[in-house]
């Protein structure tokens, strides 16, 4: 007789408890992750009623994979740009919640006897929301559109990040047992090294390579390539000393700056739902009864400072950035949960045997509580605000508001501000690059050469070839030429501004000293670096050039999926946009023509292409016919395709839409004197014919023709929009008629 090994005895327990508890919890509309959760308790060891997992072990390996998915996932949808974007009132607001509320959960952990360990990690427990439970609940209560949830997501973003650090110096103090300034400045210091590290060589390299192997990547290749980006990140954040679910959110992170990025994150759907829901499981698992009743303060304290204390930090610092009272108490009533952040940092305190066995269990009791809560807070945040209003004395409302609208007004940076924020990005990004290079040569290069005679010299020479144009840049770069001439203008702010620049000389000579000197003698680096810092003077033109194609590059790379939003949003001339959807085999329209399916006719819609596996129709003939899982690109107005979206989902289940991904373009042109288009119909032109391209609008002195008619005529100063090849349309509409 076969006998199953106990790994997966214990999944098909797993995964059936997860199937018919989620199932439950769907059905009453409650998060699916607290299903997942009670059925972790069920199966678990403290729960004897049912079958219980044999191997918890094996589990929790699996476990630690849900993790690195999650944390994938998580970056994908994070995004450092974003977080450039999200600007200073979710900034200020996020640093001021989180801080409080580390500080009140420590504190609180004192009251209660804890020891230090476990105050510090309830502090970090309960200082960071979930974005997931709260993404859900704007949903379900249709208040995505009010403003206060553009800032709620911004302290999302930035507490995303923060718990990024949060793990790092715990897992310092942790190890340390030790409050030591110095080596908490280190390990920040550490992580910044890294951080600048893998984003500048992943948004170099990765968004090129996705582009180059775009036509041989099918769906499976691009998840075998995700994936292995993804474990080569875990594996290199532990080897420089991270937390593998750090190398996870920085690689998803990378990848979100790719036009993959939709893609990659529609693919690892539902490995990452497998996956994370054996993590939620396991964290069932872990969860005593018995424990929770004898903890049942440290619950109830926890719960109350995430209800009362964390909405009123993050209440007063919107209010600092100066917000609408309102918005503040808005903001703060969405932001008083935990989730999974606050999970992997409690496993975290687990795994490194640093916390009590009680706190996982009190952060999953105190996270299953506040999930229930919050879409009841975010309900009453207002009338809340009404109750607070009205409790409010007049002329703190007056200040209030003179302050707010003070907050509000737009001021210009300085010249100074901008060159000092230039001069520092550029000294970081720049110093990373070389330091890297630098220790790799003399680490890792140098000992495979120090048995030839020359080794060292070889070294050298290849090391200050790679690192000239990067030496150029952070000496002499100079991006702000607006903001340098401004300042030099003004004789008493020169000698600063000089002192800035040569500073930034000194560093680069200092760093061309620093690898001589670990190749050969202080002695060799102090003559080398002057030689070698008069020879790249000598060649700065040709450096500079060289640094403008890297930098080119780079910045490519880094805009490039703005950039694809930027042609794909030219395709909306007025209110109309592109959207792509996928055909499945029971759509009404599968194995009909383009006419026959009369799309145009009943929804005002045009099909700008369709994508067929591998290959991709631009501008389809009316006599194409549509195939199961023929990928739409469809264009119209929120109102036209909320109604074809509409007829899909009631016909056959259709009408998921995906983001717009391909290179269709829309131009226009105006008719001009003198053309032969003037008293032709669409179809007596050969627009289309001439164009490859479809004619979806056109502007006649205050008017708007959307979806003309092949037999509308052309007048004369008409604007005609036509969508379709880029190079057709372009030389179509500059070729004289």
């Amino acid at each position: 007789m076969l006998h199953l090994p106990d790994l997966i005895i214990d999944l098909t327990l797993i995964l059936c408890s997860a199937a018919v508890v989620s199932l439950i919890f769907k059905k009453l509309k409650q998060p699916v992750v607290l299903g997942y959760i009670i059925a972790g308790l069920l199966v678990g060891s403290n729960f004897k009623l049912f079958p219980t997992v044999a191997d918890p072990e094996s589990i929790r390996t699996w476990a630690d994979i849900g993790v690195i998915f999650l944390l994938f996932s998580l970056g994908l949808e994070f995004s450092f740009k974003k977080l450039i974007k999200v600007g200073g009132v979710a900034l200020v607001t996020a640093l001021i919640e989180v801080s409080c509320t580390m500080t009140l959960g420590y504190f609180v952990g004192l009251w209660l006897n804890w020891s230090t360990m476990d105050c510090l990690f309830l502090g970090g427990i309960l200082a960071i929301a979930s974005t997931t439970i709260i993404i859900r609940a704007f949903d379900e209560l249709n208040v995505k559109t009010q403003k206060f949830t553009n800032i709620v997501m911004g302290v999302l973003i930035v507490e995303d990040l923060v718990a990024v650090v949060l793990m790092v110096v715990l897992s310092t103090v942790a190890v340390s047992r030790t409050f030591e300034g110095t080596e908490m400045f280190l390990s920040v210091a550490k992580l910044s090294f890294f951080l600048v590290l893998w984003f500048v060589s992943g948004i170099f390299f990765l968004p090129s390579l996705l582009k180059r192997i775009q036509k041989l990547a099918t769906e499976e290749m691009l998840l075998i390539i995700a994936l292995a980006l993804c474990f080569a990140m875990v594996y290199l954040a532990t080897a420089a000393g991270f937390s593998p679910a750090l190398g996870a959110f920085i690689m998803g992170s990378i990848l979100a700056e790719t036009t993959k990025a939709e893609k990659i994150e529609h693919l690892i759907k539902p490995v990452r739902n497998l996956f994370a829901a054996i993590f939620f499981v396991s964290v069932g698992m872990l969860i005593d009864p018995k424990m929770l009743s004898q903890h049942a303060i440290p619950i109830i304290v926890a719960t109350l400072i995430l209800l009362i204390g964390k909405p009123l930090f993050v209440t007063i610092g919107t209010l600092i950035t100066g917000q609408p009272l309102k918005i503040a108490v808005q903001s703060g009533m969405s932001l008083s949960q935990i989730g999974e952040f606050s999970f992997i940092i409690a496993t975290l305190g687990l795994s490194l045997k640093v916390t009590s066995d009680f706190l996982y269990p009190v952060a999953v009791a105190v996270s299953v509580v506040t999930t229930f809560t919050t879409p009841f807070m975010i309900r009453f945040s207002e009338p809340a605000y009404k109750i607070i209003n009205r409790l409010v004395p007049v002329k703190w409302k007056e200040r209030m508001d003179a302050y707010s609208t003070g907050a509000s007004e737009v001021k210009d940076d300085t010249d100074w501000k901008i060159l000092l924020r230039f001069y520092l990005v550029n000294v970081l990004v720049f110093s990373v690059v070389i330091v890297t290079v630098i220790l790799l040569s003399t680490n890792y290069l140098a000992p495979l050469l120090a048995d030839y005679g020359f080794g060292k010299i070889i070294i050298a020479v290849i090391s200050l070839i790679t690192l000239s144009p990067f030496l150029w840049a952070l000496a002499f770069r100079r991006a702000k030429s607006k903001a340098y001439a401004n300042v030099w203008l003004n004789r008493f702010e020169r000698g600063p501004l000089i002192l800035l620049m040569l500073s930034r000389v000194l560093l680069s000579i200092f760093f061309i000293g620093f690898l001589l000197d670990r190749l050969f003698s202080t002695s060799v680096a102090l003559i080398g670096a002057g030689i070698a810092f008069v020879i790249m003077i000598a060649i700065r033109k040709q450096l500079k050039n060289f640094y403008g194609k890297i930098e080119l590059r780079f910045l490519n790379n880094l805009n490039i999926r703005e950039n694809e939003k930027t042609k794909r949003n030219a395709l909306a001339p007025w209110d109309t946009h592109i959207s792509t959807i996928e055909l499945n085999a029971k759509s009404p329209y599968i194995g009909k023509t383009l006419v026959e399916a009369k799309m145009r006719e009943e929804f005002g819609v045009n099909i700008a292409a369709i994508e067929r596996g591998d290959m991709v129709i631009n501008l389809p003939e009316r006599h194409e016919r549509l195939y199961p899982f023929d990928v739409l690109s469809v264009i119209g107005t929120d109102e036209q395709l909320s109604k074809f979206k509409e007829h899909l989902e009631n016909r056959s289940g259709d009408g998921q839409y995906l983001k717009p991904k391909k290179e269709v373009t829309l131009q226009s042109f105006i008719i001009e004197n003198g053309s032969s288009l003037i008293g032709k119909s669409i179809r007596q032109s050969g627009i289309r014919e001439r164009t490859k391209g479809l004619v979806v609008g056109v502007e006649r002195a205050n008017n708007r023709i959307l979806n003309p008619e092949s037999d509308f005529v052309f007048n004369i100063n008409d604007r005609v929009w036509i969508v379709g090849d880029e190079k057709r349309i372009r030389v179509f509409s500059n070729r004289p008629f």
